[in-house]
Formats: C-alpha cells, sequence, structure tokens
C-alpha cells in the first residue's frame, strides 16, 4: 500500500507512538489528522508540525467521537484510520481493592476496545468509499501472553486481535479494498511505561517497522521481540509466560 498522498486519522496521535507515526507519515508525503484528549498535547505536536491537523476528542464518548467523524468529513475524509489511543491502568496487587479493579476495567475496555469499534463504524462507509483505504490497529504483544500486572489491559488487547482479524476477514469475503492491519509492538518507550525497567523499543524503531509493512501489504506487523513471542507461545506456552511474567513479578502482586 502506498502511503504517500493518503490521508490519515491518527487517534491518540499527541504522544508516544501516534506522534512518531504522524512525524514520519508527514515525512512520506501524507496528509496527517491526530486526535487525543489533552489539548495541551495536542498544541505541542501542532506547534512542531505546522501541517498536522489536531481536532481534541475522546474515542470512549460517543459524542466527540460523533464530533470527531463529522469534523474530519467536512475536511475531505480520510483513506487511513489508525487506532492508537491506548490506556492501561496501573499496576494492581492482590490487595486491590475489587470496585477500583472494576473500575479500571470498564475504563481500559471502553477505550482500548469499544473505542476502536466505535471509531470503525462510523468511518466504515467514507473508508470503503475510497480507492484505497485502510484501517490499522495497534494491539501489543501482551496479545499473545498475558502479563500478571496488567489482566484487563491484557484482555483488551487480546480482544482487539481477534476482533482485527476477524474484521479483514469479513471484509475479504464483502470483496471489500479496505485493507485491515494489526501493529504488534513489543515494550516502547512512552510515557505509559516511563516506570518499566524492561528493554524497551524506541518509537522511532516502530514506527519505520510499521511503514514498511504496511508498504508490502503485511497485515500482522510483529515487531522486535513480538517475533519471537509469537513462535514461543505457539510451541513453548508455559515458557513464554514465564519470560513475560518472573519470578519478580509474581512476588510484587503480593
Amino acid at each position: 500500500m502506498n502511503l504517500n498522498g493518503k490521508t490519515i486519522l491518527i487517534t491518540g496521535g499527541a504522544s508516544g507512538i501516534g506522534l512518531e507515526a504522524a512525524k514520519q507519515f508527514l515525512e512520506i508525503g501524507a496528509k496527517v489528522i491526530i486526535t487525543g484528549r489533552n489539548q495541551q498535547k495536542l498544541d505541542a505536536a501542532k506547534k512542531n508540525g505546522p501541517s498536522l491537523i489536531a481536532i481534541k476528542s475522546d474515542v470512549e464518548n460517543q459524542d466527540d467521537a460523533l464530533s470527531l467523524f463529522n469534523q474530519v468529513s467536512s475536511l475531505g475524509g480520510i483513506d487511513i484510520l489508525y487506532n492508537n489511543a491506548g490506556v492501561g491502568s496501573p499496576a494492581l496487587n492482590l490487595g486491590t481493592a475489587n470496585d477500583q479493579i472494576l473500575e479500571y476495567a470498564i475504563y481500559e475496555m471502553n477505550v482500548n476496545y469499544f473505542g476502536v469499534i466505535r471509531l470503525n463504524n462510523l468511518f466504515m462507509d467514507m473508508l470503503k468509499s475510497r480507492k484505497e483505504s485502510a484501517i490499522i490497529n495497534t494491539t501489543s504483544i501482551l496479545s499473545l501472553v498475558p502479563a500478571l500486572e496488567e489482566p484487563t489491559y491484557s484482555a483488551t488487547k487480546v480482544a482487539l486481535s481477534f476482533y482485527t482479524r476477524l474484521l479483514r476477514k469479513n471484509l475479504e469475503i464483502l470483496d471489500s479494498t479496505v485493507k485491515v492491519f494489526e501493529l504488534l509492538p513489543p515494550v516502547v518507550a512512552t510515557e505509559m511505561t516511563a516506570k518499566r525497567k524492561d528493554k524497551k523499543m524506541t518509537t522511532e524503531q516502530l514506527v519505520k517497522t510499521l511503514i514498511s509493512g504496511i508498504s508490502r501489504d503485511q497485515f500482522s506487523i510483529r515487531v522486535g521481540d513480538t517475533k519471537l513471542l509469537y513462535i514461543m507461545s505457539r510451541f513453548f506456552p508455559e515458557l513464554a509466560f514465564n519470560l513475560v511474567n518472573p519470578k519478580k513479578i509474581h512476588a510484587s502482586l503480593l
């Protein structure tokens, strides 16, 4: 797929992976619209990239999603919807109150999973009308093997991964031209992972691999450690689980 000349909407585009994707998409000749909840971050992104179009919107909110759709439509629409927005709860332990666990879980599911479906449903007819279009969903290495400290985050990414694959197949059955890509990052150096001590990939490296995969119509784009974990999870699931969840993680939950 050729990204040059395409108009791309990136959710969660004011920081982290989304912001780096916006920068690199612009460099290869795409028109980029970013959206996010934080106006200050959107303003900063716009200052550093004047050609960006920034729209404040929360994917969790239905009214915001409708407003975003209407504003994007008035700008001429998009060719690619990149569902990148995601949230993670604080690390949980066995003493966390049940109501707090439920509150975090609902929030994560609303943003990471239902938010994607909400926007896909709104923009699908627009994307189908384009000669060449795509949806990109960011899942995670944790869609392959769950993390003990992040049970709901892992679950949201598993749900999104299955949804992505089935959406792709459904569109193929309907003979649609909309392509569906899944990006499966390892641990990436962003605000969300700032406190983690794991080996981290830079956002620049991740997005370069994403663009390379899209250009080759590689629909499942596994990056870095995700490639190895994918194989291990299929043939050595217990070993894969222990790699993601070493004994020090087990102890931290107590």
